[in-house]
């Protein structure tokens, strides 16, 4: 199903749809500051496995995950105050921030050193969806399982068609992905470069 949601307001009725869709372990594909995006909610194994399915990717290469703000981060990571300051500066926006998550988090979602992808995106309908389930979504690129990367959300519906409960067409989106910041220790590493400014790290 292709829906239309308003990307500076989501109307809250479409959003609870998409909610009520992720509640019954759906999947969804969703616009971002970076991509478009395929998720789920994170506490629902089979819907997660369903996305490894979708894109062939090794189980053993955990997701990140998108949380509504600071405070919902801290749920699901360990927050240092170095960690806390340095997101307060950077969130929302195109980063992923590389923690040690909690125990709320998923095994599935962490790797081997308990460490998880977290975003906070500059974009009003994932955090609306995250806000409105209660918790996180996962965030994977929307991609072939060959790399090809999706940035119409019409071609989404095309490629993956009843794979994919619910595709939001929320607009056209950048195009380039989020920088990838580990912030273990409170020794900050850029793991990847993107749309994010990584000045302050350098």
């Amino acid at each position: 199903m292709l829906i239309e949601v308003n990307p500076e307001n989501p109307q809250a009725r479409l959003v609870k749809k998409v909610v009520e869709t992720l509640e019954r372990g759906g999947v969804i594909a969703y616009p971002t500051d970076t991509y478009y995006g395929i998720g789920c909610d994170i506490m629902n194994k089979k819907a997660i496995q369903k996305i490894y399915q979708l894109k062939r990717m090794d189980p053993k290469q955990p997701f990140s995950f998108i949380c509504s703000n600071l405070k919902n981060i801290s749920d699901y990571a360990k927050v240092s105050n170095y960690a806390y300051k340095t997101m307060k500066r950077l969130l929302p926006g195109p980063y992923t921030f590389i923690l040690e998550g909690s125990k709320l988090v998923p095994k599935i979602m962490l790797t081997n050193r308990k460490m998880a992808g977290i975003r906070v995106p500059d974009h009003p309908i994932p955090l609306a969806i995250v806000e409105g389930l209660g918790n996180p979504i996962i965030s994977t690129t929307a991609a072939t399982p060959e790399g090809e990367v999706f940035y119409d959300a019409s071609l989404i519906h095309d490629f993956f068609g009843q794979r994919i409960d619910i595709v939001i067409d929320g607009g056209p989106v950048p195009g380039v992905p989020s920088s990838v910041i580990s912030l273990q220790n409170d020794e900050p590493e850029v793991i990847r470069e993107g749309l994010g400014d990584i000045r302050i790290f350098e």
